[in-house]
């Protein structure tokens, strides 16, 4: 496979699972503003934390209002990392290899583009709520439509490798948001708006209801793990991790538990490290500095990925 056509693929389906994750964390808060209690002051910064992208609104917008976020966040056409940005370089990489994905993915991409393009030019009828269930639900559809009408080829697994990369590395941004700078002060851990926002943490992953199937209290401690270490939920960084190497395998034939390239040494060792981790050591180093290196490394991966499949090399 041409490296232009898997780079195409693989950060179509990078651009298209960003695009959702946004808009799941500024649901979940616009959600969770709703059930605070009365006086509860409002976060939106960290929320611009998540994508790191502070300075440069800090410097554009100044204060963080829900108005200025959400602008910033959904329809900044200059923001690279906006909803309306993600769609445009996902749609623009569906473009460049229409001959290779099926037609319907194409025009699940096309659709979803241009519902976030309508809802851009008319902000004045804008409902937040039903605009970013219906941003989640076009992801979902994109994903359905791939594996339902795509060869299951190397290029399908680049396209999977990239959206689970994407969704282990904006799981760990959430989680760690949350809990470094989201609570009040430390006189609420324990209350009722801790374990609100800690509900609204699951929500943000669609992990409400998983959780409580397997556990009845919610507590920092739980949903971490729940969210670090589950080895079935679809969101948790270890599941994405275990997907990506999976296709990673299938592209180059390697056998589960080798490596013929720095790719599949490191997405190996982050995958392995998850393995062996419990909860217990995550608290005792710290779940912020935990949640640091898990986006370092997951960033080291996808470097070394780009280097091995998509880098030209140069004729010597």
């Amino acid at each position: 496979m041409l490296s232009r056509v898997a780079d195409a693929i693989y950060w179509l389906n990078r651009y298209v699972e960003r695009a959702e994750n946004i808009a799941r964390f500024i649901n979940a808060n616009v959600n969770l503003i709703l059930d605070s209690p009365t006086g509860v002051a409002q976060q939106w910064e960290p929320l611009v934390l998540t994508t790191g992208d502070l300075p440069v609104f800090q410097d554009r917008y100044g204060e963080a209002t829900a108005e200025n976020v959400i602008q910033f966040l959904t329809f900044d056409r200059d923001n690279a990392n906006s909803i309306i940005s993600c769609l445009r370089s996902a749609r623009e990489n569906a473009r460049s290899i229409r001959e290779i994905i099926s037609s319907e993915m194409w025009e699940q991409v096309n659709t979803f583009y241009f519902m976030v393009q309508d809802a851009a030019e008319g902000q004045a009828t804008f409902e937040p709520q039903d605009f970013f269930t219906e941003v989640k639900l076009a992801s979902h559809l994109f994903a359905g439509v791939m594996d339902a009408t795509m060869t299951h080829n190397e290029g399908w697994h680049f396209g999977q490798m990239g959206r689970f990369l994407e969704r282990a590395d904006k799981t760990a941004r959430i989680l760690d948001v949350k809990y470094f700078l989201l609570l009040p002060s430390v006189k609420d851990v324990g209350t009722t708006l801790d374990e609100l926002q800690w509900m609204g943490l699951l929500r943000s992953a669609s992990a409400y209801e998983m959780y409580r199937k397997c556990q009845h209290r919610i507590t920092p401690t739980g949903v971490a793990e729940f969210l670090i270490l589950d080895r079935e939920f679809p969101r948790s960084i270890r599941f994405c991790l275990m997907q990506a190497e999976r296709s990673l395998h299938q592209i180059t034939g390697s056998s589960p538990g080798t490596w013929s390239n720095p790719a599949e040494r490191s997405l190996g060792r982050l995958r392995s490290e998850l393995d062996y981790l419990s909860i217990e050591e995550i608290v005792q180093m710290g779940l912020h500095e935990c949640l640091n290196d898990l986006q370092q490394q997951i960033y080291g991966v996808g470097n070394n990925i780009f280097e091995t499949f998509f880098a030209l090399k140069p004729i010597s």
